[in-house]
């Protein structure tokens, strides 16, 4: 018999893979518990509503990209270095896993999982991935912020959402085609696409 924990996880665990073979369409509570061999209400005691379950799978999601990135800035030697081995990440981490990758940042179906009793929310998974980018901005600029300057969030989110549009882009075959490349070859460009969104964003600053 399974204990509640190992239950809990196991529909998760089956959310996730529906998410990543599937799509996040296909996901449901009534769903999850055939797969996982369970009664229909079982999965009600740990995700009273469909968004705390897309919200539990959605966290396994950024728990996944926290791996990603801290493996791929480990070795970069300064700030904007971190920050396009980040981005790279990111963009990498939408073309292998586009399902979880579009739940992760829709909200729109994520709103109101903090409902859910005794469910962590989401942002706790979310924000200190963006909290690093605001840092390695400010680390970047190497000085305070005077009267011009934008602000190291404002930044953040700006270069997030070029970041983001990227990788959304890539995934749908439009970057390929703006290139005049296929596939391959412009995954070989995604360097060189990257460098220039945080050169766009961090001119001058320290490399």
């Amino acid at each position: 018999m399974q204990s509640e924990g190992s239950l809990q996880k196991r529909l998760v665990d089956v959310g996730v893979e529906i998410v990543l073979t599937e799509g996040v369409s296909s996901v449901g509570l009534r769903e999850i518990a055939r797969r996982a061999g369970v009664s229909h209400g079982a999965p009600r005691r740990y995700f009273p509503t469909h968004q705390a379950l897309l919200s539990a799978i959605a966290r396994r999601g950024f728990a996944d990209l926290a791996e990603r990135f801290a493996e791929a800035a480990g070795d970069a030697p300064s700030p904007v270095a971190q920050l396009r081995a980040l981005a790279g990440a990111y963009v990498r981490y939408a073309q292998e896993r586009p399902g979880m990758f579009e739940l992760m940042f829709r909200h729109d179906l994520l709103r109101g999982q903090a409902l859910a009793a005794g469910q962590p929310q989401l942002r706790e998974a979310s924000m200190p991935l963006f909290g690093r980018i605001v840092d390695l901005i400010s680390r970047a600029r190497k000085r305070e912020s005077g009267p011009g300057d934008v602000p190291a969030e404002v930044t953040a989110v700006a270069l997030w959402t070029n970041v983001h549009g990227l990788a959304q882009l890539w995934v749908w075959g439009s970057v390929g085609l703006a290139l005049g490349d296929d596939s391959a070859q412009a995954d070989d460009r995604l360097d060189e696409l990257v460098t220039a969104i945080i050169d766009a964003h961090l001119g001058g600053a320290d490399t």
